[in-house]
């Protein structure tokens, strides 16, 4: 994403000061509920049915104290997610568009870059059970509400959530050819990083209601007038459900499977990371 360049939308950044003025202010983030005690071993023993609704007591019983936590943190946090986390008794939580770590007793709260110092990844990126979270979300666009550009018979292909006025958004754009020849079809959807009701946000509804909308878009990243248009357009659709995917800024790219790719990559890169990923998941 952009926040190598500085490059947030307004919704991440007001999530981070709300987080950290709850910090500074003391703010307890301590749930209502207790995290429920320990399994006897007894239930290690019990049939696999048995041992199925313990976990998913537990698993309701950390989301419900995940969701008490961040409500009494502030009452207008949307939470869109809450998973399995890699590290032992935290959630995973999209939450107003930002992708954080909280306790399953609701007590701490992390977020940031988390490191696995063990394995090297990076957790921050998302663990499997986002990425199929975050693939099921973006199953629900069809082609036709995409900008595509795209190769005969691509080898991978990759959704980006773009804005036309973003520094990396346009130099990816500006090597398209190159990503295509690499075997990479680019699947754009919209992410006005202003927010909705913008200026940003009718310029990117008239390039997706232009007569050509790959020729409007390329305009629009090279700072050609679009004439301005409107229609049906699913661009509050598409920024929406940005924000039900933890999108803090542009261009925010995910592989076919929902894995995360930390934003701009070189056509040749982008192709290195791509085939790393697939051979790791194979």
């Amino acid at each position: 994403m952009c926040e190598n360049a500085g490059e947030f939308n307004h919704s991440g950044k007001s999530m981070k000061r709300l987080f950290l003025a709850a910090a500074l202010s003391g703010f307890s983030l301590a749930a209502c509920g207790q995290q429920p005690a320990a399994a006897p071993k007894a239930v290690a023993q019990a049939p696999a049915s048995a041992a199925a609704k313990a976990a998913g007591s537990n698993d309701a019983a950390a989301a419900a104290n995940v969701r008490a936590a961040l409500g009494k943190l502030n009452g207008n946090v949307q939470v869109t997610y809450i998973g399995a986390s890699p590290m032992p008794g935290f959630r995973e939580v999209i939450a107003s568009g930002q992708l954080i770590y909280v306790s399953e007793d609701g007590r701490y709260l992390m977020e940031g870059t988390v490191l696995d110092l063990q394995d090297g990844g990076e957790l921050s990126s998302g663990s499997p059970a986002l990425a199929k979270y975050r693939a099921a979300q973006l199953a629900q666009v069809p082609k036709a509400q995409r900008i595509v550009f795209a190769p005969p018979n691509p080898k991978y292909t990759i959704s980006v959530f773009t804005d036309v006025e973003c520094g990396y958004c346009r130099k990816l754009h500006s090597q398209i050819a190159e990503y295509n020849k690499q075997g990479i079809a680019v699947e754009y959807l919209a992410w006005p990083r202003a927010g909705l009701g913008g200026e940003n946000e009718a310029e990117m509804v008239s390039v997706w209601c232009a007569p050509d909308p790959k020729q409007a878009l390329t305009d629009a990243k090279s700072d050609k007038p679009v004439p301005q248009r409107s229609c049906k357009s699913p661009v509050a659709d598409e920024y929406k459900l940005g924000q039900r995917l933890g999108i803090g800024g542009t261009p925010a790219i995910f592989t076919a499977d929902g894995s995360q790719i930390g934003g701009y990559l070189p056509p040749a890169q982008m192709r290195a990371a791509l085939d790393q990923m697939a051979a790791k998941n194979n």
